[in-house]
Formats: C-alpha cells, structure tokens, sequence
C-alpha cells in the first residue's frame, strides 16, 4: 500500500479539487482508501456524498473542572492560570472550557484538590462509503486547539482499513503547522498544489523546507498556471533547483468552478484543466509504481 498526501502552502490553492479528480481517476484501476485530513475545514466530502457509517467521538486534551463543594475559594488556580481560563463571579470558581490548556498548573496549586480533570469532547470522526471508495474525515469543535491530534486520529483509522489496497490518498490541510506535520508523517510521497502568486511561492518554500525534514518524495502541481507566467517560471525554477518533479502545469479553466458547484470530481467532464490532472496522476502513478 501507498501513501499519497495532497498538500498546498496556503489555503486556496484548489488542493482538494485536485484530490477529489485524483481519486477519480486512481479509482478506476486501483483499491483505494481516502481520507480528509483538513480537519478544520474538511471539503473533500462535498464531492462525493459520502455515506456515513459510523461516528466516533474525538477526546483530546483533558480539561480542568472545579469541584464547587470542595473549593475554598482561595483563588490560586486563576493567580496561576496563564490563559485566563478560570473565571470568578461572587467568589466561586469555574473554568471556561474553551480556553483552557490542559496544563494541569490550577490541579497542582489547588491546596483543597477542587481541581480534576476531565474528558472533553473536541469532534467527531466519520467512517463513510462513496462510490470511489471509503473515506475516513472529521469535524473539529470550533475552538478546539487539538487539530494535529484529530489528523493523527484519522489517520490511524484510514491506514488500518487501507492496509491490504493500493493506495490511501490523503488531502491534506494547508500551511504548515501540525496538522501538516501529521499528515506527512509517514507517507511515501506528496503532491504539492501551489498556484502563481507571491504568497503562493512564499509558502511554497516555507512547506518544502517543512517536507524535507521527512525525506518524502515531492511532486508539484502549478494551479492556474496560465495567470501569471512570470511566477509560475520563478516557481518551476525554484523546483528545478530543489529536485522536486513538476508532474505538470493546470491551467485556468471555467469547468473547475462548473464542477464543484455540480458537487462533482473535475475528471468526470473533459476539459483543458480535467486533461492536465490525468496527465500529473499519470506521472505520479508511473514514479511510484502503482499498478
């Protein structure tokens, strides 16, 4: 089994457009398993209507509680708290929820142990079916701070089903924080989705310093190439430069919006931008060796 992440610097680059038409056409020769690692904004589900099987509630980070019969009200745990996520209102003590850290500093300061801690619910894991195969995604708690741990999560559970098929294909989140670290872990190879603009070159360096670290194969899409030709040369130069393959250039293309606002994979409707995936997935596939 193969592990193929998609992964962009930047939001907004058409990373899970290219996902989706990536799996279109990988599922049609292969066995393969998704997963939608973007846990913060998890969009690769609104291309293929997935049927939900089971939910798995997240617990992250425990959170601090305060036992009101035993506290004292002596106020060292919102002194220490460096959060500000303990709270007074006529001298009895709460903690709010979505500010707290998990530190544990209030539990071991707390001279009467009013402090425990408890689970605390961050979001859901889904197991669905689609017609490409199963996809394994997650919703994270607005204010939930445990993105890294969700992915992880998800991921485990898309390699357990993904161990006797031939690929597990990944749309990663953007940036380069940890849930990009996480879904890097481990993988054999990552495309890279980047698009011709200044930021989109900035952030491209920032994450193929971050891949590098992972010694991971790394392959690069140009989205809307077209746009601006004096950066995408910056970028195939830059590319050039690092070794990492160009698997091809995507050019701006109307029918991308058509079939997202359809609910649809790109590949399932021929046009310039369609052509150019095949052409990179078939790059991609022939380096990695998949079947």
């Amino acid at each position: 089994m193969k592990r193929l992440a998609v992964v962009s610097g930047k939001g907004g680059t058409g990373k899970t457009t290219v996902t989706a038409a990536i799996a279109d056409l990988a599922h049609r020769d292969l066995d393969l398993v998704m997963a939608d690692c973007d846990v913060d904004a998890a969009n690769l589900e609104l291309l293929f209507s997935p049927n939900v099987q089971e939910t798995i509630p997240y617990y992250g980070m425990k959170c601090a509680q305060i036992d009101p019969d035993i506290c004292i009200s002596c106020g060292a745990c919102a002194e220490h708290c460096r959060f500000g996520a303990i709270l007074e209102e006529k001298a009895i003590y709460r903690v709010e929820q979505a500010d707290c850290e998990g530190c544990g500093v209030c539990e071991h300061v707390c001279p009467a142990g009013a402090v425990t801690f408890v689970e605390r619910k961050h979001g859901e894991i889904y197991r669905s079916t689609t017609e490409l195969g199963p996809l394994f995604h997650a919703r994270l708690i607005p204010g939930s701070g445990t993105s890294g741990l969700l992915v992880t999560e998800v991921k485990e559970r898309a390699l357990e089903a993904a161990a006797d098929r031939d690929l597990l294909l990944i749309d990663g989140p953007p940036g380069i924080g940890c849930p990009l670290i996480a879904t890097v872990t481990g993988c054999d190879a990552v495309l890279i989705v980047t698009e011709p603009s200044m930021s989109g070159r900035s952030d491209l360096e920032r994450l193929v310093r971050v891949c590098e670290g992972f010694r991971v194969r790394m392959f690069l899409a140009v989205n809307r190439s077209d746009l601006e030709e004096r950066i995408t040369a910056e970028i195939l130069a830059f590319c050039a430069e690092k070794g990492i393959t160009v698997a091809g250039l995507i050019p701006f293309d109307d029918a991308v919006q058509r079939a997202v606002c359809s609910h649809r994979p790109l590949t399932r409707t021929p046009s310039p931008a369609s052509d150019a995936v095949a052409a990179i997935w078939a790059v991609i596939r022939d380096d990695m060796g998949l079947p």
